[in-house]
């Protein structure tokens, strides 16, 4: 076979045989060996370096140099003892992805020439420097102004990759402004800390502090690396840009759930493997269910540490798979007709006291706590309901969003029916028949009595963007390339500010005389209120609820350049700064950034759309199209004018056809490439996005169309790229 996609696939098939054996061993053996964790610092630390530095990550005490350099010391010790000969402070800057730049732990030990040895300092751990000019800032930093500075985060331990110990740190300009995004995740996970804190005193004294969980589900599709290696739009863009639908695809549901392929059943053992390495405790692999789609999950764990976790994993899933002979795409929407990929993001809330404020109680007070933290998350994100869409609306996720499989592109917020049913409830009924104060103080509500309500309370909605599951909510629009930080910034935000306005009306009403319960009492009822627009608890897939949701006032954008816009509203900005979270100048430089980003994903799925068309599929057509004038003629040649007119009327037709849709597509390509020169020359970044958007994409799904009807008529022997039966079925 000298075509390409045949000899791909005829390798993919060898591939089948290749698989690669995981050493058997108990997982608690080799759980977290490249990991700096307690209990390795328990090693390599003196006690006192440890208790102060546990007083750094729990308390938010101050790192001073001396503890640094204790640190670093034992941190080397443990790094080079596995052969670590490199370190680096590995970020996460507005690219969406991480950093890194490694040095040698080798130091001269005098002049130059002399000896060298290993040395790592505190100094080196707490601060680095890297070029921040070619980050993207968003107009903070000019391309002459590189300085910029990472800074360790004590919270999250440091781990080897390879040869190089790698040091989760924070990415700041020389300014001090975010150009990442952990230090506003960390601020905002102060900031809930905080202000729940300061609400759950109300109901126990005793809580100290409120952490932020969070447990991601990583969705993600694997090809055949022959196969990828002849799609230039999977190359170069993370999605087949055309493409006809599969005969067979998802419509048997035989996939979801089904028995993990041979192959892809090694790879994920050969992941998890290498995941215990690094401490992340994989739980769940199945398979999803589109075709080649496939996913895992973790044990939760707290926000800070599982957001770098699922960073991790992703570069660690791209290597396995090509250990395994596959390529991974973590594309939102890499295959047209099936469903896309996101990364569920489960989230919760708990004390130091090990109260999940999020889980039902048993006992009224524990269930007025409970409710009080739900109504005030409903509250949250109704009021900033534009904003939590911005923090997960992509490029690539505006392709999944409103897809017949994944959460539409307006959120709305699922709790149950029995939840539901208590809410409504509270809100119709009065103080006086709904509180009850007994001989212990305890507050019980009459009328509206909150039940014990068990943990598996709600049916699942997988139409919600927004589902409350039992004891968290999962934020299913998360796409599946996305930093979790990204959506868990705003989530925490948005919580934090309504919890800080909750406690703030409380606190007036008791001043003014009311009772702490009834003070409570009366502000839920207003928050049910008001926030009763985001409940939704029916079939978000569904017509009318889009136009209901209009109704209700919900936003309905579906253009990423314009949902954009709810960063930097005013009601943002005075959200952000009045918690600490992110300044007026930082919230525009990263709308200035999604922009960017926006309007150059685009271009290039443009440019590359345009070279398949005019240099892959318009030749194979041609060809196609001139055997066929060939056989025609040989038929006049042949037979009488009468008998070849028979004869030939089927290859005529789709001779015209052919013509027909090589015609559009050439003029379609055109006016794109047309339309892409005018949006570039708009230097507003903002305008220009919107300009990708409106007057550039909607020329993809056309010029898709006609190539993918050329597919299904042009000889298969012709056709250069790898079909979709081809690239979504794991041999």
């Amino acid at each position: 076979m000298s075509n390409l996609r045949f000899k791909a696939v005829e390798d993919a098939f060898k591939k089948k045989a290749a698989l690669i054996s995981v050493p058997e061993q108990v997982t608690s053996e080799y759980y977290g060996k490249y990991v700096f964790n307690k209990e390795q610092m328990a090693k390599y630390l003196s006690k006192e370096t440890l208790e102060v530095l546990t007083e750094v990550v729990e308390k938010g005490k101050t790192l001073d140099r001396e503890l640094a350099n204790h640190v670093a010391a034992g941190m080397k010790m443990w790094a080079i003892e596995r052969g670590a000969t490199h370190y680096t402070h590995w970020f996460q800057p507005l690219t969406g992805g991480t950093a890194e730049k490694h040095d040698s732990f080798i130091e001269y030990t005098g002049a130059q020439g002399s000896p060298v040895i290993e040395e790592f300092s505190g100094k080196l751990l707490a601060q680095q420097e890297p070029d921040a000019s070619s980050f993207p800032s968003g107009g903070i930093r000019n391309t002459f102004e590189a300085r910029g500075y990472t800074a360790w985060d004590p919270s999250s331990p440091a781990f080897i990759v390879d040869d190089t110990l790698c040091i989760p740190t924070v990415f700041i300009s020389y300014t001090g402004e975010a150009l990442d995004y952990k230090t506003p995740l960390l601020k905002s996970l102060n900031a809930i800390d905080k202000a729940a804190t300061d609400v759950c005193k109300y109901f126990d004294s005793s809580v100290k502090k409120v952490i932020s969980y969070l447990g991601w589900e990583q969705e993600y599709f694997l090809v055949d690396d022959g196969l990828y290696a002849t799609r230039p739009d999977l190359m170069l863009t993370g999605r087949t840009l055309l493409g006809h639908e599969s005969a067979k695809n998802q419509q048997l549901e035989d996939h979801y759930f089904g028995a993990i392929p041979t192959r892809v059943q090694a790879y994920m053992k050969d992941l998890e493997f290498e995941g215990y390495k690094f401490g992340i405790p994989l739980k769940t692999r199945h398979n999803e269910v589109a075709p080649n789609q496939f996913e895992l999950a973790p044990i939760y764990g707290e926000t800070n540490l599982s957001v770098d976790q699922n960073l991790l994993i992703m570069s660690i899933m791209k290597k396995i798979a090509r250990r395994h002979g596959f390529r991974l795409l973590l594309h939102e929407k890499p295959f047209a007709g099936v469903n896309g990929s996101g990364k569920h993001n489960n989230w919760s809330l708990g004390t130091d006291t090990g109260v999940g404020l999020l889980t039902p109680g048993k006992t009224p007070e524990e269930n007025l706590q409970f409710i009080t933290f739900v109504v005030n998350i409903l509250a949250a994100i109704y009021k900033n309901n534009a904003l939590l869409k911005a923090s997960v609306m992509t490029a690539q996720n505006a392709h999944r969003l409103g897809a017949n499989e994944a959460p539409p592109a307006i959120i709305s917020v699922f709790l149950g029916s029995q939840i539901s049913a208590v809410l409504d409830k509270l809100e119709n009924s009065t103080s006086e028949q709904a509180i009850v104060i007994d001989s212990k103080q305890k507050m019980k509500l009459g009328v509206a009595k909150i039940p014990e309500v068990l943990l598996d309370n709600t049916d699942r909605n997988r139409t919600s963007p927004f589902a409350f599951t039992g004891n968290r909510f999962e934020f299913r629009a998360v796409g599946s390339s996305a930093n979790c930080a990204s959506g868990m910034i705003v989530l925490n935000s948005i919580v934090a500010a309504q919890l800080v306005e909750f406690k703030a009306t409380v606190d007036s009403k008791i001043a003014s005389g009311s009772s702490k319960e009834k003070a409570i009492f009366d502000v839920l009822k207003e928050y049910i209120k008001e926030s009763k627009p985001i409940r939704f608890d029916g079939n978000g897939y569904s017509k009318e609820w889009k136009i209901e949701a209009e109704n209700r006032g919900l936003n309905s954008e579906t253009s990423v350049p314009v949902i954009i816009d709810a960063y930097t509203t005013p009601e943002s900005i005075k959200l952000f700064e009045s918690i600490g979270v992110l300044s007026k100048r930082e919230l525009h430089a990263r709308n200035e950034v999604k922009w960017e980003t926006y309007t150059k994903k685009i271009q290039i799925e443009a440019r590359v759309l345009g070279d398949l068309t005019l240099n892959h599929i318009i030749p194979v057509a041609t060809k196609y199209q001139s055997l066929l004038l060939d056989n025609v003629y040989k038929l006049y040649q042949v037979y009488d004018k009468e008998k070849a007119n028979k004869l030939s009327a089927h290859n005529t037709a789709i001779i015209e056809e052919i013509s027909e849709r090589i015609s559009i597509i050439k003029s379609k390509t055109e006016e794109m490439v047309e339309a892409r020169k005018i949006a570039n020359r708009i230097d507003d970044e903002r305008k220009k996005a919107i300009e990708y958007h409106d007057k550039v994409l909607p020329f993809f799904d056309e010029i898709r169309y006609n190539v993918d009807k050329l597919e299904l008529i042009v000889d298969d022997e012709l056709w250069t790229l790898p079909k979709y039966r081809e690239l979504l079925f794991i041999r």
